[in-house]
């Protein structure tokens, strides 16, 4: 049978090429995607400065969250159920595990490094600082002058170059918002072949660490390793020299992440975009393909049927055309892979451009990922072809002298359980949307119940195609007369066969409009937010090195300022009480100056008072104030994004908009102490309203004069600039809803293709019967406006299904933000491309003579 299966694909030209491009394009997007989640899951993150240093040690930027409580009383058997979680800032180190590292057999040095923002003044690039020991990790060997003695700074080549220092000169550096002079004692340049990214400024020890703001923690242990030193082997070893200490051990491309820590919290936003776009993907080019596969079956139907009269048994026939499929997938597949990999590829550096990922992380796709993912589609096309070829390859002989080659029944368990299935899914998310959820997380479940809905309504699309055609008649034959009826009489006739055509249509225009508009509405309400709770009439943005920690009181001191609050953002986790909701991202918080918090935001408090947000305080959410069970004069213990631990004492509930992520506001010393950069970012000022803002604009602008790479922007700029980063986050999601989009768009031009070409016979009876092939044509134009608008009807049906859950909670209305003309597009192409894949096969099968259509028994 697979000796048939290969001759039919050379007689089978058309149906073989549908099915080898919706197999091609299905595969090459899932193996994309696939390559996307790798990327996100081994987070290769070649190592620059520390390239040297064979093993790299660090903090633990991750922790067990106890999922369970773990005071409550448990049987000694049973673990305590916990989740990884990711420190969001920096976690450092002792710095006596340098000791204890150079005690290690093969260890040659270990060397402590720390890391801060500097700026050099007259050079607008930013810079690092570290201290000079640590230059032996890349290495750094000096071109000019001496190593630095106190009070001296030796500069890489580039920063010499662009501010045209030399050995002698004195460099003005700012570190922590403070600017100090140094006297540059040396020139150093990495050896060839390593450049790091960023450029570095080395210090002695005492004036990094001064620098720095550290207590003597290091950030990092750079460990060189002696002559023929086996690294596993010495890797072991300090791991066993570590045990029992927050310290990992990193080897390999590891070891960026001890130079880019910000790497191993952004991949896991790319494994969620990854997950969640590529699970869509993947969802809609099985569909896809398991469509065109029972739809290019379906029209063998008579030839299978043929075979059974001639002698063939059921499982020959079904082994014929799972071999077919297979050989078609197989070459598809491996055609695909190339593809896959370069469109992985590509999207990942799309993603780097915009800043969804980190520069220095480098795309990674192993044959894991790809086999898995051309696996999947191949498993999809053989599970459909098994399906309907077994149920083809039962057709009674007789069906091949008869016109049942058209199928009429649908209506099997496999369709009524998967609808009943999806139609109860998507109700459950739809449920939980609107009554659990609040803000831009409700998102998260509104989403993925669109593909719910349409694969619900895709099982029982011969039904509501029926349907739907019944409501359409009256319409299409007032307008247009007996073309109209016989095209409704087609698609009656035929409700099936119609039905795969409308499926990709409706896939098309719910899946895009769904997403699409779910981004408008969410970036609608997101600039509500914005807008809402910024109240500052002049925002102050640190340069890379940080806030001056004085300029704060000197803003407060200027005429006509009502109020200025220093900010700082990171996330924080709940230790005690036990809060069992919180998941491995923790919450986010908010670092405010109490005494001018009031003033220059929107935030309000049912209880307690802002002013008192100084110290170890908080002011909790009114939403998780309940939840935990705590109110003001209340004390909890919180993780801090570096991992330490901070008893904090509750001074405020406050009644947040659900417009926003849910923040815990603390004050913005403290967590700004518990950053990676250890300082404030910005300040807000709000002027008296006797004060006119743009002259109290003009009076910190001269205030920050001095300040080499402080900005100051009014209310609208901070705006504008908030929106402009709202729209790279939208366009991620723009861009992977395209992705997806374009391949529907392939699959519906692909069914549509298929379904009409296959209708030579057909056509050539009616113009035997006394048709002209204009009026085949008109036929056809009328039946293509039918399929599109029923496909458009139930993808509309399906995108409001989805969308309407997260408008409720968004708006308390049930239409999307966003503007009209973005659904009437997406209806016109899918309207023009129905008709465009419907005339031009049926004018190429009309060329030929009518007697010599009829003699086409496909």
């Amino acid at each position: 049978m697979f000796g048939i299966a290969l001759r039919t694909l050379r007689k089978r030209t058309g149906s073989f090429v549908a099915t080898f491009i919706a197999l091609l394009f299905g595969t090459a997007l899932v193996v994309g995607c696939a390559g996307l989640l790798e990327s996100g899951i081994t987070t290769a993150v070649a190592p620059q400065r520390l390239a040297e240093a064979p093993v790299v040690v660090t903090g633990a930027q991750s922790f067990q969250l106890p999922q369970d409580d773990p005071d409550a009383p448990r049987d000694p058997d049973d673990e305590l159920d916990t989740q990884e979680a990711t420190l969001p800032e920096r976690m450092r180190l002792d710095p006596n595990l340098v000791s204890t590292l150079k005690k290690v057999p093969g260890v040659a040095e270990a060397v402590g490094d720390i890391s801060f923002p500097t700026t050099v003044a007259g050079d607008g690039v930013a810079t690092t600082g570290h201290g000079w020991d640590s230059a032996a990790l890349t290495p750094y060997r000096l071109d000019a002058g001496t190593p630095p003695g106190s009070g001296d700074v030796v500069l890489d080549r580039d920063t010499a170059e662009r501010t045209g220092l030399t050995v002698g000169d004195r460099a003005d550096v700012s570190a922590r918002g403070d600017s100090t002079g140094f006297r540059v004692s040396g020139i150093a340049a990495p050896e060839a072949g390593n450049t790091p990214s960023t450029s570095a400024l080395f210090f002695t020890g005492t004036d990094a660490e001064r620098l720095s703001g550290n207590t003597g923690n290091v950030d990092a242990i750079g460990v060189l390793s002696q002559p023929g030193t086996n690294r596993a082997e010495l890797s072991a070893a300090i791991e066993s020299a570590l045990a029992g200490t927050p310290a990992t051990v990193l080897t390999g491309d590891e070891r960026g992440l001890a130079e880019f820590p910000e790497a191993q919290d952004r991949s896991v936003d790319l494994i969620s975009l990854s997950a969640v776009s590529g699970g869509m993907a993947t969802a809609v080019a099985m569909f896809v393909v398991a469509s065109t596969m029972t739809l290019s079956i379906q029209h063998r139907r008579r030839e299978l049927a043929l075979l059974r009269a001639i002698g063939a048994t059921p499982g020959q026939a079904r082994r014929m055309v799972i071999g077919e499929t297979l050989v078609t997938a197989l070459l598809a597949g491996a055609l695909a892979v190339l593809p896959g990999i370069l469109l992985g590829d590509r999207l990942f550096g799309q993603l780097t451009a915009n800043g969804v990922v980190p520069q220095a992380m480098e795309y990674r796709q192993s044959w894991i990922s790809v086999l898995s993912g051309a696996g999947a589609v191949l498993l999809a096309a053989l599970l459909a072809a098994w399906v309907s070829g077994r149920r083809a390859a039962q057709s009674r002989p007789v069906d091949a002298l008869t016109d049942a080659a058209i199928p009429r029944r649908w209506v099997t368990a496999f369709r009524v359980i998967t609808a009943i299935l999806c139609f109860g899914g998507g109700l459950a998310l739809f449920i939980v949307t609107v009554a659990v959820m609040t803000g831009p997380v409700a998102a998260s479940t509104a989403g993925p119940s669109v593909l719910l809905w349409a694969i619900g309504l895709a099982m029982i699309s011969p039904g509501a195609t029926r349907i739907a055609a019944a409501v359409l008649r009256p319409l299409l034959r007032l307008v247009t007369g007996a073309g109209g009826y016989l095209a409704v009489l087609n698609a009656r006739s035929r409700v099936v066969l119609v039905a795969s055509a409308v499926t990709p249509i409706m896939l098309a225009v719910g899946v895009t409009t769904a997403n699409i508009y779910l981004q408008t509405t969410q970036d609608e309400m997101s600039e509500r937010a914005r807008t809402e709770s910024l109240r500052a009439d002049a925002v102050v943005n640190s340069a890379p090195s940080g806030l001056p920690a004085d300029l704060l009181p000197k803003i407060q001191s200027l005429p006509g300022v009502a109020g200025a609050s220093e900010t700082a953002d990171s996330r924080v986790f709940v230790v005690d009480p036990f809060e069992g909701t919180q998941d491995d991202e923790g919450f986010p918080a908010l670092g405010l100056t109490g005494s001018g918090a009031a003033a220059t935001t929107s935030i309000r408090l049912t209880e307690g008072d802002l002013a008192d947000l100084t110290g170890n305080t908080v002011v909790l959410p009114s939403e998780y104030a309940k939840i935990l069970g705590r109110g003001v004069g209340d004390t909890i213990t919180l993780r801090m994004g570096d991992g330490s631990t901070e008893d904090v004492q509750v001074v405020g509930i406050a009644d947040q908009s659900e417009d926003e992520d849910q923040r815990f506001l603390l004050p913005a010393r403290l967590l700004a102490a518990h950053t990676t950069d250890g300082v404030a970012t910005t300040i807000l000022v709000r002027a008296e309203r006797s004060t006119d803002p743009a002259r109290l604009l003009t009076s910190v602008r001269q205030l920050t004069a001095d300040q080499p790479g402080i900005a100051v922007s009014d209310r609208a700029a901070v705006l504008a600039t908030q929106a402009e980063d709202q729209r790279t986050g939208a366009w991620v999601n723009y861009l992977m809803s395209a992705m997806i989009t374009a391949y529907t768009v392939i699959a519906v031009a692909n069914t549509l293709v298929m379904a009409t070409a296959r209708r030579r016979r057909e056509f050539g009876l009616q113009r035997l019967t006394g048709s002209t092939r204009a009026q085949v044509m008109r036929m056809m134009g009328i039946e293509g406006v039918l399929v599109a608008l029923i496909g458009i009807l139930l993808g509309t049906v399906v995108a409001a299904l989805g969308i309407m859950p997260f408008t409720l909670v968004a708006s308390d209305s049930i239409m999307p933000s966003g503007p009209l003309w973005i659904y009437l597009t997406i209806v016109g192409i899918a309207g023009l491309l129905t008709l465009l894949a419907t005339l031009a096969p049926t004018w190429s099968a009309t060329r030929a003579a009518p007697v010599e259509a009829t003699n086409d028994l496909s």
